[in-house]
C-alpha cells in the first residue's frame, strides 16, 4: 500500500467535503438556489422580525449603538420623512434604513438583548458602502456563518463515519426548507443556535483522553458559547439549544463507556456553565429594559411575564389574544409539528392529484421519524451481528445520540407549548436542531453497511 498517497488523499477528501458543504449550504441559504423553498416564502419569511434589526440600525445611526438600551425595535419615521416611504417597500423599517431616514419614536423589543442588532449597527458604521450594498453584505455574512456552523457538524460526521455518511447529512441540510428560509435572516442568526453544541462536540472529540483535567476549562467554554448565543438572539429556543448541546455527551458517553458518576459530573459542569451564562444574560437584559423603562425591576417583571405567556401561564392573567395558546393541549401541539413538511417535492413537480401532492410528495417529519426508527433497528441489528466491537460501539453511540436528540425540539414544543401553538410559521425549524441531521446519519450508515454487504456477496 502506498501510505504516502493515502495520507495525501485524506486531506483532499476532507477539504472536498468542507468545500461542498459550505458551497451548497451558502448558496441555498443566500438565494434559495436549489429551490428547496417556495420562492415567495423564501423572499418574505420572517421579514417582520428582521425589521427589528433595520430599526435598530437606524436608531444606532441616529442616537448611538447603545441608545434605547441597545435593544432592537421598530421606529416611526419623522413626519417630514414620511413622503419618502414608497408603498412597495416591505416595511417602513427597511425604507428608513435604505434611505437614511430618522425616527421620531422608537419602540423596543424587550425579550432579548439584541446583540445581533448591535453588531450589525457597528458594521453599518464601519463599512463605507451604500446602504443597499451593506445590507447585501450582512446577508452574505449571516448565510456564510450559518453554512460554516453546519459544515462543522458535517465535518465531524465525516471524521467519525466517513464521506458517504457526511453526504447524507449534507443532503439533510440542503433539502430542509426550514433551514433554507432561516439561513440568512439577520434576526435569527441561525449559526448561534448551533454554537454551544459545536463547542461540546469538538472539545470532547479532541480531549477524550484528558477529560478528567478539563472541568474548569470546559465549563468556561460552555459559559462563553451559551452567553454568545443568548446575547446574539436571546432566549429563542433556549431549551432546544441546551438539549442539543448535550447530544455529543450522549455519543461520547456511550462510545467511551462513561460511568454514571462521570455522566453526572459532566452534566453538572455543562449545567453550571450554561446557568451562569443565562443568569448574566438575564441580568443584562433587565438592565437594558430598565434603561428604557423605570428601572431594573421593570426588566425582571417583563422577563417573568414573557415566560408565563410562552409556557403554561393562567389565561386570565394575560390579554385575550393569548388565551387559545395557553389553553391548548400539549399533545395536539406536538402532533402539529410532527405533521410539518421537511421537504416538498411539489416545488419541482406539478401533480394535480391531491393525494399524491399532499401525502406522497410532501415529506413530513413523522415520515422521517418512522424512517429513522427502521434504520436504527437495522443498524443496531447489523452492528451486533457482523461488526467488530470497536465499530459496533460507534454505531450504538450514534443511535443513542440520535434518539436523545429528538428531545431537543420536543423540549420546546412541550415546555414552551403556548409559544409553539402560535408560531407554527417558524418552529418547525427545531427538528433540525439536530435531530434530522443525526437521523440522516443513521439512515446513511445503515444504507452503506447494507450496500457493502451486497457488494461483498456479489464478489
Amino acid at each position: 500500500m502506498n501510505f504516502k498517497h493515502l495520507s495525501q488523499s485524506i486531506p483532499i477528501k476532507k477539504i472536498t467535503i468542507w468545500a461542498l458543504s459550505i458551497g451548497l449550504l451558502f448558496f441555498g441559504f443566500l438565494s434559495n438556489t436549489w429551490r428547496v423553498a417556495e420562492q415567495n416564502w423564501f423572499d418574505n419569511h420572517q421579514k417582520d422580525t428582521e425589521s427589528h434589526i433595520m430599526g435598530r440600525m437606524v436608531k444606532s445611526r441616529q442616537d448611538g449603538i447603545f441608545s434605547a438600551g441597545g435593544l432592537n425595535g421598530w421606529g416611526t419615521a419623522k413626519s417630514t420623512d414620511a413622503e419618502w416611504i414608497p408603498p412597495t417597500e416591505r416595511t417602513p423599517q427597511y425604507t428608513a434604513y435604505l434611505h437614511n431616514l430618522t425616527f421620531e419614536n422608537f419602540s423596543t423589543y424587550n425579550s432579548q438583548p439584541g446583540g445581533q442588532g448591535m453588531i450589525f449597527s457597528l458594521l453599518d458604521r464601519l463599512i463605507p458602502f451604500s446602504q443597499q450594498t451593506k445590507l447585501t453584505l450582512f446577508y452574505v455574512l449571516t448565510a456564510l456563518l450559518s453554512a460554516i456552523a453546519l459544515a462543522f457538524i458535517i465535518g465531524w460526521f465525516y471524521e467519525a463515519f466517513g464521506g458517504w455518511v457526511a453526504i447524507f447529512v449534507i443532503a439533510s441540510v440542503v433539502l430542509s426548507q426550514w433551514l433554507t428560509v432561516f439561513g440568512k435572516n439577520l434576526w435569527w442568526s441561525l449559526w448561534a443556535f448551533y454554537l454551544p453544541m459545536l463547542v461540546v462536540l469538538y472539545f470532547l472529540k479532541h480531549h477524550r483522553e484528558t477529560l478528567d483535567r478539563q472541568h474548569i476549562r470546559f465549563g468556561i467554554l460552555i459559559a462563553i458559547a451559551v452567553f454568545i448565543k443568548c446575547f446574539i438572539n436571546g432566549f429563542e429556543y433556549i431549551t432546544t439549544t441546551l438539549v442539543m448541546m448535550l447530544v455529543p455527551f450522549v455519543y461520547y458517553a456511550v462510545l467511551d463507556k462513561w460511568s454514571g458518576r462521570e455522566c453526572l459530573k459532566w452534566s453538572f459542569v455543562a449545567g453550571l456553565g450554561s446557568g451562569v451564562a443565562i443568569f448574566f444574560t438575564l441580568i443584562l437584559l433587565c438592565f437594558q429594559i430598565g434603561a428604557v423603562k423605570d428601572g431594573f425591576m421593570d426588566g425582571v417583571a417583563h422577563v417573568i411575564w414573557s415566560f408565563g405567556k410562552r409556557t403554561y401561564g393562567e389565561a386570565e392573567d394575560f390579554p385575550p389574544v393569548y388565551a387559545a395558546s395557553l389553553n391548548a393541549g400539549t399533545l395536539s401541539v406536538v402532533m402539529t409539528y410532527m405533521n410539518g413538511v421537511f421537504f416538498d417535492l411539489n416545488n419541482y413537480l406539478s401533480i394535480e392529484n391531491a393525494f399524491i401532492s399532499n401525502v406522497l410528495l410532501k415529506i413530513r417529519y413523522y415520515y422521517l421519524i418512522v424512517l429513522f426508527i427502521a434504520m436504527s433497528a437495522l443498524l443496531f441489528w447489523r452492528s451486533h451481528k457482523v461488526m467488530q466491537t470497536e465499530r459496533q460501539r460507534h454505531f450504538i453511540a450514534l443511535i443513542c445520540a440520535t434518539w436523545f436528540s429528538i428531545l431537543a425540539p420536543l423540549s420546546w414544543f412541550v415546555i414552551f407549548k403556548a409559544h409553539s401553538y402560535i408560531h407554527t410559521h417558524m418552529s418547525f425549524l427545531l427538528w433540525q436542531m439536530p435531530f434530522t441531521l443525526f437521523g440522516f446519519a443513521v439512515f446513511g450508515t445503515a444504507v452503506i453497511i447494507r450496500a457493502k454487504r451486497y457488494a461483498h456477496h456479489a464478489t
